[in-house]
């Protein structure tokens, strides 16, 4: 995998390089929350729990893995919460894909099965979607065919959302970005 600069801590960018299961939980926790701390998630849970093993973190007891979670400094402002959709995202990823997180895009065969596949993980609503097969695509080189119109706007050259984040300027960049979108849409 490619060196992704998301959580803007090294330990924590290199988890989510080396490993698909921590970048799908990073995507899982960016909501509501800053990006740099969500994707730096997984190291913490790394840190509490001993690995990321989906077939140890589904079958974890649900209490004892929320309570890891939400130990400040939480993973997430709802730490508890997303411990359950993190064990839930677990399950999937054993389940459906032999506990192997990467073939939820490895083995897609089209963008819009690589769109399908991420929209069956707890947490990817449609707009996630959109932005992580952009991430897959510009970042790791996952480019399915139609994966441009999965993307949609994420899929053009600039800074538009965390598949454009590469440094600490590129993150302002798409901040500044998104606080212009932001005032437009109340202009109107």
């Amino acid at each position: 995998m490619a060196d992704l600069h998301l959580a803007m801590d090294p330990v924590a960018d290199r988890l989510i390089s080396d490993d698909p299961f921590a970048l799908l939980i990073g995507g899982l926790l960016d909501q509501q929350f800053p990006m740099e701390r969500a994707f730096a998630g997984p190291a913490k849970i790394v840190e509490r729990f001993g690995g990321l093993d989906p077939v140890a973190i589904a079958d974890a007891d649900p209490e004892a893995f929320a309570e890891l979670c939400a130990t400040p400094p939480a993973i997430h402002r709802y730490g508890r919460s997303m411990a359950g959709r993190i064990q839930q995202l677990a399950r999937v990823i054993v389940d459906e894909y032999d506990g192997h997180a990467d073939r939820v895009w490895t083995q897609a065969e089209t963008g819009r099965d690589l769109a399908r596949r991420l929209e069956g993980l707890p947490g990817y609503g449609k707009a996630k979607v959109k932005m992580f097969v952009a991430l897959l695509a510009k970042q790791l080189d996952v480019r399915p065919d139609g994966w441009e119109k999965i993307a949609g706007d994420f899929s053009q050259d600039g800074y538009r959302s965390i598949a454009d984040v590469v440094d600490q300027d590129s993150l302002q960049k798409v901040r500044d970005h998104k606080k212009s979108l932001k005032r437009r849409a109340a202009a109107k």
